[in-house]
């Protein structure tokens, strides 16, 4: 891999998931730039009603429904996702790889038309609705390798996603968790907890979410037109894992491995810029570890910024990710 600074660079967009999720994210966006606007209200049309409903929580100061409650935290997750990245496309933006985040991955599905935007939104409302009397769980973001956590998995707890060299989140029930957190504080071992009132990408919800079968089976699914790469295989979508319906329905219930899936991705594709095509700044941030951002062969770039709601700070984050967008890469 080249590590010239000047080399061109292919973009890398990294969509966000559970756990991102912060009040008012992207509404600065959404009041300064039409386009965007647009595009999250189509999303949100698709759920008639209860996509009013969404609407009117995510822009309020006092919603009815808190930000995290999943009802609230993952279709906004996939509307602002799809929407920032179908921006992209749009402007003439050609990715050589995607890679989402949970629920991310469903929104670079739809970017990279495997599926349709209607058959997603489906998808997602049946999903809620097989979730909905998933027990109450719990995720723990930790500072540390999967084997340095080996000593805290089993009885009920599971890890969820590795997001980083060092950053694995756990997942499980209440207990389960609180009793992991303990024993990890006493080994000296740093941990924080993740935003979700549910165990995704546990076997807590798995049964749950393999009840979206019938669902996923009535939704036509293609061929990638665009490289998606599968945050639960670690490898781009295969033929077989896109004609799969168990491969799309237990997806709330497996493990995310982002960080081997990015850097798997970066190895491959090489000098890359990677842009956050979602609230936050987490995939960005985690993605300047690799090498190849550290070297400075490539770089990172999020399309929103950390806080979230202001318009100004929205817009300007996002007017110079575009910059760097037709400065720094193939585009």
């Amino acid at each position: 891999m080249s590590e010239r600074r000047d080399a061109p660079r292919g973009v890398v967009l990294v969509l966000p998931g559970q756990g991102t999720q912060r009040a008012r994210m992207g509404t600065g966006l959404y009041a300064a730039l039409p386009e965007f606007a647009e595009r999250v209200d189509h999303v949100l049309g698709h759920w008639g009603a209860a996509g009013a409903e969404i609407r009117a929580d995510w822009l309020a100061d006092s919603p009815a429904l808190g930000i995290d409650d999943i009802r609230r935290a993952q279709p906004l997750l996939f509307a602002i996702d799809w929407a920032l990245g179908d921006h992209l496309l749009a402007h003439g933006t050609v990715p050589v790889a995607l890679v989402g985040h949970s629920v991310g991955e469903l929104a670079a599905s739809v970017l990279a038309g495997v599926l349709g935007l209607a058959d997603a939104t489906a998808l997602m409302a049946d999903r809620l609705v097989q979730l909905a009397d998933a027990p109450p769980g719990a995720m723990l973001a930790v500072a540390a390798r999967p084997e340095d956590v080996a000593f805290c998995l089993g009885d009920g707890v599971d890890i969820g996603a590795i997001n980083g060299p060092r950053q694995v989140v756990l997942a499980g029930s209440l207990p389960d968790i609180d009793r992991a957190a303990a024993r990890l504080a006493a080994a000296g071992i740093s941990t924080r907890q993740a935003r979700s009132p549910v165990a995704f990408h546990s076997g807590q919800i798995a049964a749950h979410a393999l009840r979206s079968l019938p669902a996923v089976r009535a939704v036509p699914f293609r061929a990638p037109a665009l490289p998606l790469w599968s945050a639960y295989t670690g490898a781009p979508l295969t033929a077989e894992q896109v004609h799969t319906p168990a491969f799309w329905a237990g997806q709330p219930a497996a493990p995310v491995l982002f960080w081997p899936t990015l850097t798997a991705a970066l190895d491959h594709v090489g000098p890359a810029l990677v842009v956050e095509t979602g609230p936050g700044r987490s995939l960005s941030t985690a993605a300047r570890r690799h090498p190849a951002l550290v070297s400075g062969a490539s770089a990172a770039v999020a399309l929103l910024p950390h806080a979230a709601g202001d318009p100004d700070q929205d817009l300007r984050a996002f007017r110079d990710a575009l910059e760097l967008i037709r400065a720094g890469s193939t585009v």
